[in-house]
């Protein structure tokens, strides 16, 4: 994604758009509590979209039961949609998955997860927002 498309915003305009809970967790990089997100066990087909700047992200055919208590996905809706950093707190070392257009914390990467791909997109509800395809 060139830098022309990015979304660029202060703290104050995304307190404006966000809740305090999206703030927290897409632009302070905060985790919600396992099992307590809008999205960890919906099962509604449609594409869900970055909370902060509505890139989409992952579509529902995607997403799968992990047993983690967080919406997973083995891939993104498409390459470049989601963008990834180093992510070294906590005490280990992981991928942090960021939406490609804002930088919003999204949640991680893990290498555990099912084909074809064999990842596992860990998501926070709060970084998300499903468009439902019926609506």
């Amino acid at each position: 994604m060139s830098n022309e498309d990015k979304v660029i915003r202060s703290d104050e305009e995304w307190r404006e758009k966000l809740s305090d809970e999206e703030f927290q967790v897409a632009r302070c990089s905060a985790t919600e509590r396992a099992f307590t997100g809008r999205y960890w066990d919906e099962k509604s087909a449609g594409t869900y979209h970055c909370i902060c700047c509505d890139n989409p992200l992952f579509r529902s055919e995607a997403k799968y039961e992990s047993g983690t208590g967080w919406p997973s996905f083995f891939q993104p809706v498409e390459e470049g949609a989601v963008a990834e950093n180093v992510d070294t707190s906590a005490g280990m070392t992981r991928r942090e998955s960021i939406c490609a257009k804002c930088d919003a914390h999204l949640g991680h990467v893990f290498p555990d997860g099912p084909k074809p791909t064999g990842l596992r997109y860990c998501m926070n509800s709060a970084s998300l927002n499903l468009k439902k395809d019926d609506e």
